[in-house]
């Protein structure tokens, strides 16, 4: 897919004498949705890493609190219901990184046309990526620490057949 093409729709002269002022605050507008994204996307680790925590300490303080007696469909059902929002939680983080990469895309050829590119000029500072000494993207922990809950909540899962 060609961005320029599909992101500039008018020429300066089609457009008008305000096409500059325009241009600069849509980018303002864009690189502040960006960073929406971003914290929208914390929030909803934040959602999901607190509800994975509950789950877990609950059915570890049913372990240990031999007064309280659950049958196997307790445990059956807390573990698939666990894996089930660790796979969404995956999913919803996989989702924000494909969402930010495409944004940053757009943001780098907005400022191809603008007289300075300092996300671009960062993404540059940073390997673009490719050096993890210079930058390793927190994506793969975000990615790591649903997997981590989900194998919890499978021995939880699993604890229904060792009954």
């Amino acid at each position: 897919m060609d961005i320029e093409k599909e992101l500039i729709r008018n020429t300066e002269e089609e457009y008008g004498s305000r096409y500059q002022d325009h241009y600069l605050d849509i980018y303002k507008i864009y690189v502040e949705n960006a960073d929406r994204i971003s914290s929208r996307r914390q929030s909803a680790n934040s959602f999901f890493l607190t509800i994975n925590t509950v789950i877990v300490s609950f059915v570890g303080y049913v372990q240990l609190d031999k007064t309280q007696v659950f049958n196997a469909a307790f445990y059956w059902v807390v573990g698939v219901a666990g894996m089930v929002l660790c796979f969404l939680w995956y999913r919803l983080v996989k989702s924000y990184k494909d969402i930010n990469t495409g944004k940053f895309k757009v943001i780098h050829e907005i400022e191809k046309r603008l007289p300075i590119a300092p996300y671009d000029a960062e993404w540059e500072a940073l390997g673009r990526g490719k050096n993890p000494k210079l930058y390793l993207p927190f994506t793969r922990i975000e990615l790591g620490v649903p997997l981590v809950f989900f194998i919890l909540h499978a021995f939880v899962f699993l604890r229904t057949f060792l009954t």
